[in-house]
């Protein structure tokens, strides 16, 4: 059996607009998130997750920010890139935990549905995915209200 553990993490600064997009999920707030795509960063480190667990680099050398066909993407496509790999490599994903770092929005009420929108996309049980929260205690660019920032586990087995 090979099991194989992937780490991502991502940061995206505030920048205008009315919504940020989390795991697949908008989420109506008075910013949103500044990148070459959609910015979702929570689906980014899952992506790096499962490029890392695969050993095959990171979501830039995949999607360069400076080929203008990413600009404004949405980030379904990134993951979904990554799952077809593994899938390729002959991997499953045994579990995806992720977890946001904000002082707002707040996560809590939305995890469920980010929950269940990362395992349609990946095709992993609704039960094999954490999405949970924390603040940085006001601490940092986080803390301050400048940005989110996602760290990311994936877990890949192939027996």
């Amino acid at each position: 059996m090979d099991i194989r553990l992937g780490n991502g993490f991502d940061v995206h600064a505030f920048d205008d607009g009315d919504h940020v997009t989390l795991c697949g999920v908008r989420i109506a707030h008075d910013h949103g998130l500044k990148g070459h795509s959609d910015a979702d960063v929570a689906m980014h480190a899952v992506t790096d997750a499962i490029y890392g667990a695969l050993a095959m680099g990171d979501i830039g050398q995949h999607f360069p920010p400076s080929d203008p066909q990413w600009k404004g993407a949405a980030s379904h496509n990134f993951l979904s890139h990554a799952v077809k790999l593994a899938q390729d490599s002959g991997f499953a994903i045994g579990n995806i935990d992720c977890t946001i770092i904000c002082e707002f929005p707040k996560i809590g009420p939305h995890s469920d549905a980010m929950r269940r929108e990362m395992a349609r996309i990946t095709g992993v049980e609704y039960t094999r995915i954490s999405v949970k929260a924390t603040t940085s205690e006001r601490l940092g660019f986080t803390g301050r209200g400048e940005g989110i920032a996602s760290l990311a586990t994936c877990t890949l087995v192939k027996s």
